[in-house]
This record gives structure tokens, sequence and C-alpha cells, in this order.
């Protein structure tokens, strides 16, 4: 599905559906030279992606974004000096929206899911720790921190009312591994996924006792823009294991449930093959690679995917090709099920 209106080089990081007719995307564009580039967001009005102006805005990217409804999308991103944003989308554009810390030189804010019951779950850092920030969109407070040292959150997802799950990295030795952890009240930190510089990109629970998480294994050495390798692994309540993704040089990136909300496709990036976009589908206890459409993009990378509410179809967001510079730019797909 084209997107266009994106300034070279440029690239969609995350995208939100809130049904058939309504869907956000959001990164960054005008990556070209030693610019640091500004942030870019889409809206799916049900026919086409169309470009929003976010000239009002001082951003050089967006990381994150879902949304219920018309008028409650929200999203975060990276700063252009010290403050980082939290965005609300009114049905028209993306305004500024006032958070505790907002200013402080600490504060960052990394991912967000929005829950049907109005309340808005953010994943970030303030005070030198990881932490989530829970608010309504007008009182706004910051949760216990997460009792892991040297943590990073790149991810939140929603299970219920008052369960969120977050997915990233922790400090390893010299190196980092994979983080996943749970927030009910209290924080449930799993054991860490083992792993050569493994970052965790996405998680999945279809309980507390069974949870997808995927990710990048960076590995040790190297030339400089050495691929990866992509990470899948399952907890099953007691360990974490790591089944093969089906191919071995590239990266996994997020993860969509279907309308029984299980665990049903991924998003990846296979280095050895990238003439089309790769996927894993899940069947039954295992997952098969399956490739996208053949399209204008002569070699497209995947960041996200995600399900599209009222329908068993899903989106996919990303770029032209495995490269943020020009010509790449924002890159869209939409698998449709009848």
């Amino acid at each position: 599905m084209p997107a266009p209106g994106s300034t070279p080089a440029a690239q969609l990081r995350r995208i939100s559906a809130a049904g058939p007719q309504l869907a956000w995307a959001v990164g960054e564009e005008g990556l070209a030279g030693p610019s640091r580039g500004r942030a870019l967001a889409m809206v799916w009005n049900g026919t086409a992606w169309s470009k929003t102006d976010l000239s009002h805005l001082g951003h050089t990217r967006l990381t994150d974004v879902s949304g219920t409804c018309a008028t409650s999308a929200w999203s975060v991103g990276t700063p252009a000096g010290q403050a980082s944003p939290l965005l609300r989308w009114n049905g028209t554009t993306w305004r500024e929206t006032a958070f505790p810390g907002q200013g402080e030189p600490d504060v960052r804010l990394h991912a967000v899911v929005a829950g049907p019951d109005g309340r808005v779950w953010i994943s970030g850092s303030r005070g030198g720790a990881a932490r989530l920030l829970l608010g309504d969109g007008g009182r706004w407070r910051w949760l216990d921190p997460l009792p892991v040292a040297s943590a990073n959150l790149y991810r939140i997802v929603l299970r219920s009312s008052g369960e969120v799950w977050v997915s990233g990295d922790q400090a390893s030795g010299g190196g980092w591994s994979g983080l996943v952890a749970r927030w009910d009240g209290a924080w449930t930190v799993l054991p860490p996924i083992a792993g050569a510089r493994l970052g965790i990109g996405d998680v999945h629970p279809d309980g507390v006792d069974d949870v997808w998480a995927v990710g990048t294994e960076a590995g040790v050495g190297g030339p400089p823009g050495r691929p990866g390798n992509p990470a899948l692994a399952h907890w099953d309540g007691t360990a974490w294991t790591r089944p093969q993704p089906g191919f071995v040089v590239g990266a996994l990136s997020g993860i969509a449930a279907d309308a029984q909300g299980r665990a049903a496709w991924i998003s990846g990036w296979n280095y050895q093959d990238q003439s089309r976009t790769t996927y894993l589908r899940k069947d039954g206890a295992a997952w098969t690679v399956v490739r996208g459409p053949a399209g204008t993009a002569t070699a497209p990378y995947l960041n996200d995917v995600t399900p599209i509410p009222g329908t068993a179809s899903f989106w996919s967001a990303g770029m032209t090709s495995p490269t943020p510079a020009p010509p790449t730019e924002a890159y869209t797909e939409r698998l449709d099920v009848a």
C-alpha cells in the first residue's frame, strides 16, 4: 500500500490501527547527510495514507504510536533538544501533552499503548531507572522503577486493563541480554534471554506461562554494518527456549495477535533474500516463513506489524530498503483476510 509524501531518507517505525477506516504510522524523514532528520507521521482514512503536518513540532523522530478511536491516539519520540515529547491526536493533527517530568534532561519516553478504558501506558526512564508512566490524558503518574539495572525498554504491550508487558535489553557482562517483564501492580521480571548482544524488540503474552518474544542478536565481531541474527524466544512459565525462525541472518521486529488475542504474525527481515518482505506465521505450535507481495520496493524492510481491529487483517510498516539513506522512503503493506 503506497505511503506517499515522505522525504528521503524516511522510515515508519511503528503502526497502529483503530479499525479498517483509521490507522496511524510514525517514524522519521529527511535523514540525508549529517541531518538528524525530523518526525514523520501518517494517517490512514480507509482509502489512502496521507502525511500529517508536524511543522508546529520540533522533534527528530517518533518511535511509537497507539490509538483506539478518531480522537484517542498517542505517540512518543525523540526530542530535538532535551524534552522527550508526548503527543496526542485530536482527530486532525498531533499536539504536545504535558506530563510529570517533562523537560527533565534524564526523562525519555520510548513506547506507548492506549487501552479501550481510556488509560495510556508509556514505557520510558526517569531518575536513572526504567519505569512506566500511566495516565488518562489529564492526570499522569510514574510507577515504581523496574528493578533491573541498566535496562532499556523498547516496547510496551497491553494484555488487560491492569496488566502490561515490556521488552528490551539489560546489561550482561560486556554486552546485553534480552529483557521481558510484566507489571500488574508490581513488577515480575522474567529470567534474561541469553544471547550475544540480544535486544528484544517486541513481546506478546498468550498467557503468563506462554509468552513470545522477538528481536535481533547482534553477535560479536565482524565488519561495521554487519547484519545480526533473528531471535525468536518462547517462555513456558519455567524457562526460555529459542525456536529456529526459518532464516539465519537478519532481524525480527514485531508481533501481531489474531482476533482471539493470540500471537499470529511476526514481521522480519531476511538478509539473504531481500526481494520481498519476510514474515513468520503461526501454524499450530510452529512458525512458518511467509513472503510478502512483490511491489515497487526492491528490498523492503519491516519494523512493525499490527492487527486491524474488527477484521482478520493486518498492517505492517517499515521502509523501501534496509538502509535509511536516500532514496529510501516510508513503506506499508496490508494483509487482507476475508
